[in-house]
């Protein structure tokens, strides 16, 4: 529980940093988008191809199989539930929160979480956990928004997403045991200590365009209990009756409590799909994913 403490300390204080960078514009908005895509594009690629490499096989093999199941899962469950719970809504408004309840953001908050509390096993499980919904993501997420389903565009898509490939190499080089020479491995770990640090600032850039009004919309609490709590509690829920080590069972309950993706209102700008109210989704999930991720860490603990 120390350690769960110590780590959430760490993230809020990294997350305010990127606060005062943003408010005080000494990042701009384009700034925040550049930084994004290097972590995307370059960052958190070596953070995954090192995960692979340096994790025990023997300590994950087993545990990946099962976190790959529930993930793909959970996942499809979410579609369902996305369709079902969030159907009312003005049609915009519907789009985003089934988006939102489809996609978190396991990637950028949820890699530096699960490395802090399990070190490399977690953080390699963890990129297991993210491959169904990534696919997902550019699949069915997109047809949310397009109301298409253009399969050979998204094959493209996912198959040449820089963490895919990433995976795709850790994978094969964790199973031929590659040990990759020191001087490819020391700028992949350099690179690869980036990731907490630039995630968590971008994290709180975003924070940064919060207004006080924001936190009056119900919907948008209301998206924001499901996502944080009620989904993670599914899986939780799930996973006492299978046979999963505390390891697994603890990331892919982690993972499914991240707050919406920070890529929704982005994907809803391009697809003219209420932009406004996918950032006000993807800002106060965040918001409040720093309490709710600190207690499910105390809980999965014991």
């Amino acid at each position: 529980m120390k350690e769960s403490l110590i780590l959430e300390f760490a993230i809020f204080a990294l997350i305010g940093v990127g606060f005062l960078l943003r408010k005080l514009n000494i990042v701009s908005q384009q700034g925040q988008k550049s930084i994004t895509n290097l972590v995307i594009d370059v960052v958190l690629p070596c953070n995954i191809i090192k995960a692979f490499l340096s994790a025990d096989v023997s300590a994950i093999q087993n545990d990946g199989v099962w976190v790959l199941g529930i993930s793909l899962v959970f996942h499809l469950f979410c579609i369902v539930y996305g369709r079902f719970v969030f159907r009312k809504p003005p049609e915009g408004e519907r789009n985003c929160r089934r988006f939102a309840a489809l996609c978190s953001n396991a990637g950028f908050l949820g890699n530096p979480v699960a490395e802090g509390l399990y070190g490399l096993e977690g953080l390699a499980l963890a990129n297991i956990y993210l491959i169904p919904m990534r696919i997902l993501m550019w699949s069915s997420g997109i047809a949310i928004f397009s109301g298409s389903h253009n399969w050979k565009h998204t094959l493209k898509k996912v198959l040449t997403h820089p963490c895919i490939i990433a995976v795709e190499l850790g994978v094969l080089g964790m199973l031929l045991h590659v040990q990759l020479p020191k001087f490819l491995m020391q700028p992949l770990s350099y690179l690869s200590s980036c990731n907490t640090a630039l995630s968590m600032l971008i994290i709180g850039m975003i924070l940064a365009r919060l207004e006080p009004k924001q936190f009056l919309d119900k919907t948008v609490l209301l998206l924001s209990l499901h996502r944080l709590v009620i989904l993670p509690a599914l899986v939780y829920a799930a996973c006492l009756l299978l046979p999963v080590s505390p390891m697994a069972r603890s990331i892919c309950v982690l993972l499914a409590a991240m707050p919406v993706a920070a890529n929704t209102s982005i994907i809803a700008d391009k697809y003219d799909s209420n932009s406004l109210y996918a950032t006000k989704l993807v800002i106060v999930s965040t918001l409040f994913s720093i309490p709710t991720i600190a207690l499910w860490s105390i809980l999965l603990m014991h």
